[in-house]
């Protein structure tokens, strides 16, 4: 797996997996970044990522944070508006 491909442009999440110790907290914040410079969808990209680090634990933070990232909400909700914001 070469760093910087299609799938992971910055190697962020091959690097994840090699650091010793590495926690959720800080796999979140590699995913954000990951999900930033990721050019395609991320419905395809992420199983992608899961079945290229399939060797890796199955309870490693990133691979945690990566199922995580399939289940999450795929449209963003609109909260609040006008009745929100008027008090009665």
């Amino acid at each position: 797996m070469k760093k910087g491909d299609d799938l992971d442009p910055k190697g962020l999440i091959e690097d994840a997996y090699r650091i010793d110790g590495i926690a959720a907290p800080e796999c979140r914040s590699i995913f954000l970044d990951w999900a930033l410079s990721y050019q395609g969808s991320p419905q395809v990209g992420i199983p992608a990522l899961l079945a290229r680090h399939q060797a890796e634990p199955a309870d490693h933070p990133m691979t945690l944070t990566l199922r995580e990232g399939l289940t999450a909400p795929q449209s963003p909700r609109r909260r609040g508006g006008r009745a929100a914001r008027v008090t009665k």
